[in-house]
């Protein structure tokens, strides 16, 4: 059997062996999956259904995607993230993981570098190790509420660095990067002519007055940025696999090369799905994100509760939060996880799949109902004695 060094060396992921392990069990608490349980909102269901019957959805669209969609995508770009764009700026992607993959490969070559502030997404990790570049890990400053570390990211600049990498808000720890942070981390791009690529999956789920900020939306970077969103958290369509990219023409005709043989193009009733889902109300964002703040809150009231288990960052974003384990079983985040789920029940996921960095914490997602969340705790304080 020959299977390549490159994906031979890859790690198991954590965060899907955790599911696999929780699929052992009945009665679960998911504390552990990052998708939204509320449901895709009926107007975009019936769209896509109206234009399946209508026999739109049967073959491929462009490459780049619907020219609609896109049109509608160039409105929201400038609506809500102050980038001025064209439809020949944007391509329609299977999620952002699909986009986030084609950005890795036209930007990087073997062996190059690209830095990435740590906890992050651990798919943005395999994704540069799949295209065959190294994975430069800077901490975040947790202390700090998990802020950039600007000045060591600036030391982690090599001959050998092409890209800086990084989600906002954060996956895993629900941080929200400030647009001072970014406007510095523009500036070293810049000065070492690097393109900064962006997952920008959280961008409507912002608390406690934070402001979501795109680095795009600065002039100046419009040759040293890609930047990936997706429809999947916004409007709760992960299943629907479908998200896009901006960047300056001349990146995305580079960007386009690897999309093909990744995609083709985007699934067609998901592009229906999608339009629907920018030119409907958006009262079902507002709604998902009230949502999310009350359940946030409540879940730091229940961490409070265990404050000699758990020390956190309260998020300003997303629905995830990153909590530090203080016990010494903590130290090792993955037995550590396992045995909530074996003794209680209860599915986190645990923090060494977000980077060297992510050790001695779990993840928890928030975007479950309330009742899960209590169920979760009630269990865990059980299991920890209270």
């Amino acid at each position: 059997m020959n299977i390549s060094n490159r994906v031979n060396q890859l790690k198991k992921s954590a965060i899907h062996e955790m599911t696999r392990l929780s699929k052992q069990y009945d009665d679960v608490a998911f504390l552990s999956w990052a998708k939204p349980t509320t449901g895709t909102p009926k107007h975009i269901n019936d769209a896509v259904i109206s234009a399946i019957e209508k026999g739109l959805t049967g073959g491929y669209s462009q490459s780049e995607g619907l020219p609609e969609l896109r049109e509608e995508i160039v409105k929201k770009l400038k609506r809500d993230n102050n980038i001025e764009a064209n439809i020949n700026q944007i391509i329609v992607t299977i999620g952002a993981i699909e986009g986030l993959a084609a950005s890795v490969m036209a930007t990087i070559d073997p062996g190059d570098e690209v830095i990435l502030p740590t906890p992050t997404y651990s798919t943005h990790i395999t994704q540069v190790r799949l295209a065959s570049g190294i994975p430069v890990l800077v901490p975040l400053i947790e202390e700090n509420n998990f802020a950039l570390d600007i000045e060591a990211i600036k030391k982690a600049i090599t001959s050998k660095t092409k890209a800086i990498m990084f989600c906002t808000p954060s996956n895993p720890t629900g941080t929200v990067f400030s647009e001072e942070e970014l406007r510095e981390l523009a500036k070293i791009a810049l000065e070492n002519n690097l393109t900064i690529i962006t997952d920008e999956a959280y961008e409507y789920f912002i608390f406690d007055d934070k402001k979501h900020f795109s680095i795009a939306s600065i002039p100046e970077m419009r040759k040293n940025v890609i930047t990936n969103y997706t429809f999947t958290k916004t409007y709760a369509m992960t299943g629907w696999r479908i998200g896009y990219l901006y960047a300056d023409e001349e990146i995305l005709a580079q960007v386009k090369k690897a999309h093909i043989p990744f995609a083709i193009c985007a699934p067609v009733a998901s592009q229906y799905a999608a339009i629907a889902a920018l030119k409907g109300s958006q009262d079902c964002v507002k709604e998902f994100g009230q949502h999310y703040l009350k359940a946030r809150n409540l879940m730091c009231e229940r961490l409070d509760k265990l404050n000699s288990v758990f020390q956190y960052v309260k998020p300003d974003g997303s629905y995830l939060m990153f909590p530090k384990i203080l016990t010494e079983n903590g130290k090792d985040s993955f037995a550590f996880s396992k045995d909530l789920l074996e003794k209680v029940k209860v599915s986190t996921t645990p923090g060494i799949a977000f980077g060297p960095t992510g050790e001695n914490h779990i993840r928890l997602s928030f975007c479950v109902p309330e009742e899960i969340i209590n169920k979760a705790f009630d269990r865990m304080e059980r299991y920890f004695g209270y």
